[in-house]
């Protein structure tokens, strides 16, 4: 079977015209109502049909790259595919049954503080959980959108694609670049250009069920990359399945995703991954740490947030503190962290190295831990105790 690209598009979507290269079709936008608020078990077979669970997400049925009939049954959590008639003709799949957070196409979640300038980001924690069959032909993805403008509608510039899963011989669109570590986890990069939209896919080398994360850390690695600009807005994250042949039982049985506001500015990233930190740094010191820690048998991961309580930005920040006895330190994002264990200190990178007065920066890292688990503690920011 030859390859198959995954190809764009969009909440409401009709086929315009023909395949162009590496088989990626360009859709036509058309205009639908959402639909009222779902409750749990509720089913959406019509092309573009959407509704709302939690009071808060949307559920899209998306199906915009075939005429055959597609169903998902909506759930109070997420949804899973009931029905995925035919099989995509034309080099890219057949649709996108997903959940999302913020606005697309005109169509917003309830409640969105989106979209959002990434420089004001403080951090974006989601997660989500797939479950997967064996007789299909998809991928299951996680879509990041960014545009110069907070636009609420059309094409953005930017879309990153955080591939849980695939199946052969479905790949990602344009070519592999190299490797990646972002969220403490290890990916293949790709990046290209679907005819209307550029796209940096992160695939996984293996499958995930379930992953937490920070939407940031992905955002922050596109702007190392050039693809993206920190005063950029992000205007919707969404979870879902590109199924090419069958997709009956594929589910998004969980999603959440929430924005923080308030972290500091920057003027945009740099090209090439370059990262960098600063030495000491200059500013106000004083200063407030939130530990947010998740941990099960042997392992952990802890997501920090600093918050610059003081009256001047701290320009460049080292954040130093301590993690107790048996705990190592195996990955980290958004912050140089060194050494693995004991007397630690996190640095900054060179797209978030300012925090200002009021303002916040977040990182994370993820260890093993021999026995019960502890947070860190005796945090001092360029030397100053932190509360």
């Amino acid at each position: 079977m030859p390859t198959l690209q995954r190809a764009f598009r969009s909440t409401r979507r009709a086929v315009l015209s023909a395949v162009v290269a590496l088989g990626v079709i360009i859709g036509g936008l058309i205009t639908l109502t959402a639909a009222p608020a779902a409750h749990a078990d509720t089913q959406i077979c019509d092309q573009y049909g959407s509704t709302t669970i939690q009071g808060r997400y949307v559920v899209q049925n998306n199906r915009w790259g075939t005429t055959a009939t597609q169903c998902v049954n909506v759930t109070s959590t997420g949804f899973q595919i009931t029905r995925a008639d035919g099989t995509a003709t034309n080099g890219g799949p057949k649709s996108y049954p997903s959940v999302f957070y913020g606005c697309h196409y005109t169509n917003c979640s309830p409640g969105t503080n989106l979209p959002a300038q990434l420089s004001t980001i403080s951090s974006a924690p989601t997660s989500v959980s797939f479950g997967y069959v064996a007789n299909a032909v998809y991928d299951a993805a996680y879509d990041i959108w960014l545009d110069p403008t907070p636009r609420k509608d059309g094409v953005n510039k930017t879309e990153i694609m955080v591939w849980y899963n695939q199946t052969s011989p479905v790949q990602p669109v344009g070519s592999r670049v190299g490797t990646a570590s972002v969220g403490g986890r290890s990916w293949d990069v790709w990046t290209g250009n679907n005819g209307s939209n550029d796209v940096i896919s992160f695939v996984a080398p293996s499958p995930i069920g379930t992953w937490d994360f920070d939407v940031k850390a992905f955002a922050n690695e596109t702007i190392n990359r050039g693809m993206a600009q920190n005063s950029w807005y992000l205007t919707s994250v969404q979870a879902g399945f590109e199924p090419w042949q069958n997709g009956a039982g594929l589910a998004v049985t969980s999603f959440s995703s929430s924005v923080n506001i308030g972290g500091g500015s920057t003027t945009g990233g740099t090209t090439g991954g370059t990262t960098g930190s600063t030495t000491g740094g200059t500013g106000s010191a004083s200063c407030k740490v939130t530990v947010t820690p998740q941990s099960w048998a042997g392992g952990f991961t802890a997501d920090i947030t600093v918050a610059n309580t003081g009256s001047a930005a701290v320009n460049g920040w080292r954040l130093g503190f301590t993690l107790p006895s048996g705990q190592r330190i195996t990955s980290a994002w958004n912050a140089d962290v060194s050494p693995s264990s004991g007397a630690v200190t996190a640095s900054n990178l060179a797209y978030n190295a300012q925090i200002p007065a009021g303002g916040t920066q977040s990182f994370g890292f993820q260890g093993t831990s021999s026995g019960a688990f502890t947070p860190p503690a005796g945090f001092t920011l360029n030397g100053s105790s932190c509360s």
